[in-house]
């Protein structure tokens, strides 16, 4: 098999890894109920995202996806109220502003955008790390926080990749159907673990300087 061969067969291999895992996704999502089923299932494709992405490429992906699930199925819907709850605050805010015709509520609008945006830099980070470290749900949130704290140029990057694929689909919906959650767990799941190499590196230098 020469390289370009060898690259086509590799391509439409993690295509249809993606596609199939994305199905999952959506399948497991509508066996909870979608309100049940949402965070669970979303937790499973990041841990699966984790496996791939850690070269555990031939693992079985439904008993896999069904194992995770079943598994995080508590705590990722405890996840969920503490994330639902903050959206709908957002959402509420907005809500209120946009109703109200009065000119001293217009200056909320720069914070609010703010907040938002700094919530969803949030989210690029808190599945990979619901996944990738045993931590108690208040640990992960924290930890979530500090690592986007300190890799800007990480969050900017997950944001450069997400934006044309989003665009994307605004344009052909269905590539949302067919890989929209799996491509944003790739893409997130694959920076997360090099802002979380980061931290240990620098975690284990601090450690190797104070015992000199």
């Amino acid at each position: 098999m020469n390289a370009i061969s060898s690259f086509i067969y590799n391509a439409l291999e993690w295509i249809t890894r993606l596609a199939y895992l994305n199905l999952l996704w959506i399948f497991f999502t509508l066996l909870g109920g979608v309100i049940f089923g949402f965070f669970p299932s979303t937790t499973s494709m990041f841990a699966i995202v984790r496996d791939w992405l850690k070269g555990e490429t031939e693992i079985p992906l439904f008993s896999t996806f069904w194992k995770h699930f079943k598994e995080e199925f508590m705590k990722s819907n405890l996840l969920g109220v503490l994330v639902t709850l903050i959206i709908v605050i957002i959402g509420l805010d907005i809500i209120y502003i946009q109703s109200t015709n009065s000119d001293l509520l217009t200056w909320t609008y720069l914070p609010l955008f703010a907040f938002m945006l700094l919530f969803i830099m949030f989210l690029f980070y808190l599945f990979p790390s619901f996944v990738h470290f045993n931590l108690k749900l208040g640990q992960v949130i924290k930890n979530s926080f500090f690592i986007m704290l300190i890799n800007p140029i990480t969050t900017l990057l997950i944001f450069l990749c997400l934006l044309p694929f989003f665009y994307l689909i605004s344009l052909l919906p269905a590539i949302g159907i067919i890989f929209g959650g799996s491509v944003y767990a790739f893409i997130s799941m694959r920076f997360s673990l090099h802002a979380f190499q980061k931290v240990s590196d620098k975690q284990e230098a601090l450690k190797v300087s104070s015992e000199l």
